[in-house]
């Protein structure tokens, strides 16, 4: 999904589908880049993991250590040469992002939401990296760059619902450990519905938008909203697992919605 996004973000930056270098790369780049630092995360992650999530790869023996670094390392590496290819503004975009996921894996997890908001500000990234990508930084890239960030902000803040035992034990501060689940759960509730008051906006700061745009968008809407009343509803372990794969749903809709809501041909 953060392929696609670079590549939506670069089609609306140039109002029509980007060329082949750029649309490869720019995939390639976000694909890459998270794929290795995610497998980072699982490195770091491994004791938590081993009371939380006993099956994955590393605790669960399918992936050894050294082989976990090993992919961690190439990924990483593929996706600055990618960033490269487009430019060096590109790289050094891609070279923060990656700063900022190896800060957030080895010290800022610990730091609860402001670990969120680090990852958050990566996943809402490609927004701008496929606008630079393109030598186009349009208004509505940054628009939609703030909309993911709430979203996964939320989503994140909810996942610490579903570790709070393992988070516990490692000294993790989510907002679930320090200030209990309710809590966390009426937080990410909040940032979901000021992504879906803000969806309403975006028209104000770029009157090029589709019409397209609102029919994906407020449907994608109505899911945040619905994930939103579950969580405040029942702010348990078994109702964030189910959530979390919801909303990745919801944030899929709306990217498709950003999509035809940035070319003004559609």
């Amino acid at each position: 999904m953060i392929g696609l996004a670079v590549l939506v973000a670069e089609t609306i930056g140039l109002g029509t589908l980007p060329n082949p270098a750029q649309a490869v790369f720019g995939f390639l780049t976000a694909f890459l880049l998270l794929a290795g630092t995610m497998v980072f995360n699982d490195i770091q992650d491994v004791q938590v993991d081993r009371v939380n999530s006993p099956d994955r790869p590393i605790p669960s023996g399918k992936v050894t250590m050294r082989q976990a670094y090993g992919l961690s390392i190439v990924f990483s590496a593929l996706a600055l040469i990618s960033s490269l290819v487009l430019g060096i503004f590109t790289f050094l975009t891609a070279l923060v992002a990656l700063a900022l996921m190896a800060y957030y894996n080895t010290h800022g997890k610990k730091a609860g939401l402001l670990g969120n908001v680090v990852v958050s500000f990566n996943v809402a990234l490609p927004f701008f990296f496929g606008g630079l990508a393109v030598n186009s930084l349009r208004p509505l890239l940054f628009i939609f760059f703030l909309l993911a960030f709430l979203a996964n902000t939320a989503r994140e803040v909810a996942k610490g619902i579903a570790d709070v035992a393992g988070d516990s034990s490692k000294g993790v501060m989510t907002i679930a450990v320090t200030q209990g689940p309710k809590r966390a759960a009426e937080l990410a509730a909040a940032f979901f519905v000021v992504a879906v008051l803000l969806s309403f906006l975006v028209p104000i700061f770029d009157q090029r938008v589709s019409l397209f745009y609102y029919p994906i968008v407020v449907l994608a809407d109505f899911g945040f909203l619905y994930s939103s009343y579950k969580l405040i509803r029942d702010p348990t372990a078994t109702t964030v697992r189910k959530v979390k794969s919801q909303v990745l749903v919801w944030m899929l809709l709306g990217l498709v919605g950003f999509f035809v809501g940035g070319i003004p041909a559609l």
